[in-house]
């Protein structure tokens, strides 16, 4: 199993907040854009308001994986570690991952191996008002595999 301390969890958080490796400011900079399914996640609760773009070939495997918009810290760093996890996967691989984080923090059972930085959100559920923005991401990767996506 994974242990971070408290520090590392902060430090993987605030790298991914500060520098996104998959957050875009304008998808039409990314070649193939119009083919992505796409889907946008708000919340009542938090500034959070980004869309979600899925680049998955013909055999359901996930090529690209982007996100753009405006999101909290949790809710922006959780999306672009999902992002990096889901990309190259089958999507039956990334909801396992979606579903072992979801998991997590709902404390029940899951595998921590397979979570690697999503680790770094193990203590969220002692702030429930935060699992809504440390899902938005998962949520949405997961219903666009599951059919549903903006027009």
């Amino acid at each position: 199993m994974l242990t971070l301390t408290n520090e590392m969890k902060r430090e993987i958080i605030m790298e991914h907040y500060n520098s996104p490796n998959n957050k875009v400011e304008d998808i039409t900079s990314i070649s193939g854009y119009e083919n992505f399914k796409k889907i946008r996640m708000d919340s009542d609760s938090c500034v959070d308001d980004i869309t979600i773009y899925l680049g998955i070939d013909e055999s359901k495997n996930i090529k690209e994986a982007y996100f753009c918009g405006v999101a909290c810290a949790i809710s922006t760093a959780s999306t672009d570690i999902l992002c990096d996890m889901v990309k190259g996967k089958s999507e039956e691989d990334a909801l396992y991952i979606i579903k072992q984080y979801e998991n997590m923090l709902y404390e029940k059972e899951y595998d921590s191996e397979v979570l690697e930085e999503l680790n770094a959100f193990s203590e969220t559920h002692k702030q429930a008002a935060r699992i809504k923005c440390a899902t938005l991401g998962a949520t949405g990767i997961e219903m666009i595999i599951n059919g549903e996506e903006d027009e």
